[in-house]
């Protein structure tokens, strides 16, 4: 499979995306109710009706996962592969995902066409994992190496990574299980039904601890998870001026914006100055206004009783960034300790 095929099918799928943007205006603000743990400065609160009804769809498409033997899941083993976007080239990796509830899992991936190790991500209890551990910031060329970071930082790093790895969690878990888990709780609320390629969705408002917020598609025929999703700022900026050549290729998430021609070269330094600080602003405003990140799940099958997703889809704006197929799901199987090791 290769780039135009993901971004056509992405473009199929994109149905949900319109769909997702136009709820907010569709769906008025709930009056009254408390604010969700975790819930986004300016996010409308979920009301005690919206978490009811939420509960009755996420009661159904538990039920059409595997009812009392989906609650049975305590452990499992995933592996397969993910073929992720990197310029005009798919870069294939191979994985293993190792779970055991309530609050262990990692990630780990090796890229068989690069001679490197292999990397490894997740969360043991209240650790972050993170292999090989992430360097230390360098010196700059010709200038003294930054200072060590003070404990508070390197504390606040530690946090930052956990709460990374845990949101990340969360979002296959919604795959997964529809719902949430006490490693990372999140609260749901009814958004609205939508209509979709597959038939009709119900939408759910998700919040979690530190400002997570993505929106829950749930076939409303079949009860299962369909995708997620939600916003965030792009993964880079690239700016443009006129007569000049757009750029060969952009990195997945990153958005272009045209900028004004610069001043002449005899232009006084003055004018230099205001639009260097006029191409900041419009850098700043580009890196701040968020895009649509989406996660499909889709081929669910019947594993020991339990219907799993063997095929996920990662899309941000139109472009899908990358596909992930599942080969073997082992449930309830007893994992190596060792593979949630914080170091190697």
């Amino acid at each position: 499979m290769n780039v135009s095929t993901m971004r056509i099918r992405a473009s199929v799928l994109g149905v949900l995306l319109v769909i997702s943007a136009g709820l907010a205006a569709q769906v008025p603000a709930p009056p009254g109710g408390a604010p969700a743990p975790g819930a986004p400065t300016g996010a409308p609160p979920l009301t005690p009706a919206a978490v009811e009804r939420a509960a009755a769809v996420i009661a159904e498409a538990r039920a059409a996962m595997g009812g009392d033997k989906l609650t049975a899941v305590k452990s499992l083993l995933a592996t397969g592969r993910t073929n992720r976007v990197r310029g005009n080239n798919l870069v294939p990796i191979e994985f293993e995902i190792a779970l055991e509830l309530p609050d262990k899992y990692v990630r780990k991936d090796e890229v068989p066409a690069e001679e490197s190790e292999p990397t490894s991500t997740g969360f043991n209890g209240g650790d972050p994992i993170q292999l090989p551990a992430p360097a230390a910031p360098g010196a700059r060329p010709g200038g003294p190496a930054p200072p060590a970071p003070n404990p508070q930082q390197v504390e606040a790093q530690r946090r930052a990574r956990l709460l990374t790895a845990r949101q990340d969690f969360a979002r296959l878990a919604l795959g997964l299980f529809a719902g949430s888990t006490d490693a990372y709780p999140l609260t749901f609320g009814y958004a609205a039904q939508a209509a979709a390629p597959q038939g009709t969705a119900d939408v759910l408002d998700v919040r979690g601890e530190g400002n997570f917020a993505v929106r829950l598609f749930i076939n409303s025929q079949t009860r299962l998870p369909i995708m997620i999703s939600w916003q965030a700022p792009p993964t880079g900026v690239v700016v443009t001026t006129p007569g000049q050549p757009p750029p060969a290729t952009v990195a997945p998430g990153a958005v272009v914006i045209a900028a004004p021609a610069a001043p002449a070269a005899s232009a006084s330094q003055q004018d230099k100055d205001a639009y260097a600080k006029e191409v900041a602003a419009l850098r700043q405003k580009a890196q701040t206004t968020p895009v649509e990140y989406r996660l499909y799940y889709a081929d669910y099958r019947d594993v020991d009783g339990v219907k799993f997703p063997f095929r996920l889809r990662r899309a941000i704006g139109p472009d899908t960034t990358e596909e992930t197929t599942f080969d073997r799901f082992r449930v309830n199987t007893k994992v190596d300790p060792r593979k949630f090791a914080l170091t190697r």
